[in-house]
């Protein structure tokens, strides 16, 4: 665990060469960028957020600019699509969506 921690910040120089390492570095950023998503909703409700919404505003560069695009996508990392991956983790968020106040 403390080595996907640490792969999942650059700065660390540890590289990610395991599935755990990669799935943690595409998915910090996708969370961001949900968040972001929903709070931009008029209800601000992450059960109103559906999977083409996080994939459309995953392609406006201007909106939430310190999601970094690179690391989303980095997700063919392990063998998931943009699309099922996004998908897997807005449904993950949603399923806690009390717990994240969202």
């Amino acid at each position: 665990i403390t080595n996907a921690i640490r792969a999942h910040n650059e700065a660390t120089g540890k590289t990610r060469d395991n599935l755990i390492e990669k799935a943690i570095y595409a998915a910090d950023p996708l969370t961001g960028l949900i968040v972001a998503a929903t709070l931009v909703l008029p209800s601000r409700k992450i059960g109103d957020l559906i999977p083409e919404n996080v994939l459309n505003r995953f392609k406006e560069k201007s909106f939430a600019r310190g999601a970094r695009r690179d690391a989303i996508a980095s997700c063919t990392e392990i063998d998931l699509s943009l699309e099922e991956f996004a998908k897997i983790g807005l449904e993950a968020m949603q399923e806690i969506s009390s717990d994240l106040g969202l």
